[in-house]
């Protein structure tokens, strides 16, 4: 659906610019008007004379930026609405600007900041609406923003490393395959054919390596099939609870990744959990919330069980106690912060111990994965000579 820009009038004779999302520019010169506005001009939208900004997407990274300058201007007592049309110029994504716009058009009318955001769930999730309604209730909203400028930022700072480390790997992996895929497909034949014209028995690495590149020559079409469907189906099959509890706990028990993301899971638990209650939201709620930022269909049950158990009455390192899932020590580290009433102070410490955890398993796996990836290649040519020089070798003997 196209995005028209605008600029208009409201009652007071003020100007006004924004955009607005409308199936054609009638429809949204009358959605313009249903908002009280006048139009004085009205043009669809572009981004960089390739479409219209519905094209683009919000990322992550702009709603991050967006959290800590919103937390900054609210901090210094500028009111909502002009902090949010001050953010529409610093914004660079256009479909995010257009958002926020539209989000100051709304508050400015009488809506609640949080039920302005709600209406937008693919950017802004329930953990960023929980926070805002929260400081929104409790009269401190410069607080609750910057606690979540601040989780956020750790947050993506955190995936943004892992993504980075794991770069390197992926890509001598993928380079190693292409080559490979070239060998196979245009070299080794020729070498084949040299070979089997000779006669004779040729030694099984041989044999392996006509069968495959015969497989990747002649049935090509087949291999990519195969590995789409294998994909897809992974993938719809995912969309259901089942699926997503079977793929979620094979990750967990992966023998290198496993406790990677045992972790990961662990420090979005714990970090959600503790900018919420530092927020104000109940720790029934929060632990409802909580549940959906995991990501992981296994910590996500335990954690909603938890939430039961804790409305029963029961305290939730009581519940973590019972779970394999869950390391000792921060059953432990839990009691400790129920008994205290510092529970908020032992979710951050949590959050840190296995943010750094976490650091150390990615470097690690990144030394380990050279070398591993140094050894498979070793491997490779030397079954790729073996498989063709033994025979030139026999043939060799064969004339001497």
């Amino acid at each position: 659906m196209p995005i028209f820009k605008y600029k208009a009038k409201n009652s007071d004779n003020e100007v006004k610019e924004g955009m607005v999302d409308a199936a054609t520019e009638q429809w949204a010169t009358e959605a313009l008007r249903d908002q009280g506005l006048s139009v004085v001009s009205i043009s669809i939208a572009k981004v960089g004379g390739l479409g219209s900004v519905a094209l683009s997407r919000v990322k992550a990274k702009d709603v991050v930026i967006f959290s800590r300058q919103f937390a900054v201007m609210i901090s210094a007592s500028i009111p909502i609405v002009q902090a949010l049309k001050t953010l529409v110029g610093q914004t660079e994504s256009p479909k995010f600007k257009m958002m926020i716009s539209e989000i100051a058009d709304e508050v400015n009318a009488g809506s609640r900041l949080s039920e302005s955001l709600a209406q937008r769930p693919k950017v802004f999730d329930l953990f960023f609406i929980s926070v805002i309604r929260a400081g929104e209730t409790s009269g401190k909203l410069d607080e609750v923003l910057n606690y979540l400028a601040d989780e956020m930022e750790k947050d993506y700072d955190l995936t943004h490393k892992i993504k980075g480390a794991m770069i390197y790997p992926i890509f001598v992996i993928f380079a190693m395959m292409v080559v490979g895929t070239v060998m196979m497909v245009w070299v080794v034949p020729k070498m084949i054919d040299v070979i089997t014209e000779s006669g004779g028995e040729l030694p099984f690495a041989t044999k392996v390596l006509i069968f495959v590149s015969d497989a990747l020559v002649n049935y090509w079409y087949l291999l990519i099939g195969g590995v789409v469907a294998i994909f897809f189906a992974i993938k719809y099959a995912r969309r259901f609870p089942a699926g997503r509890r079977y793929f979620d706990l094979i990750k967990l028990r992966l023998p290198i990744f496993g406790p990677l993301f045992q972790k990961i899971a662990l420090v979005r638990f714990t970090r959600s959990l503790q900018t919420l209650i530092a927020g104000g939201v109940p720790i029934s709620s929060g632990l409802k919330i909580s549940a959906d930022v995991v990501n992981n269909a296994i910590y996500q049950e335990l954690i909603l069980q938890t939430r039961k158990e804790v409305e029963s009455g029961n305290t939730i390192s009581s519940v973590f106690m019972r779970h394999k899932e869950v390391p000792i020590m921060v059953s432990q580290m839990f009691a400790v912060g129920e008994k205290t009433g510092k529970l908020d102070l032992v979710l951050d410490k949590i959050t840190s111990f296995y943010s750094r955890e976490i650091e150390n398993v990615v470097a690690n796996l990144v030394t380990l994965i050279e070398p591993l990836i140094m050894v498979a290649m070793g491997v490779a040519v030397g079954f790729m000579v073996a498989a063709i020089i033994m025979p030139m070798y026999n043939m060799a003997s064969n004339f001497s």
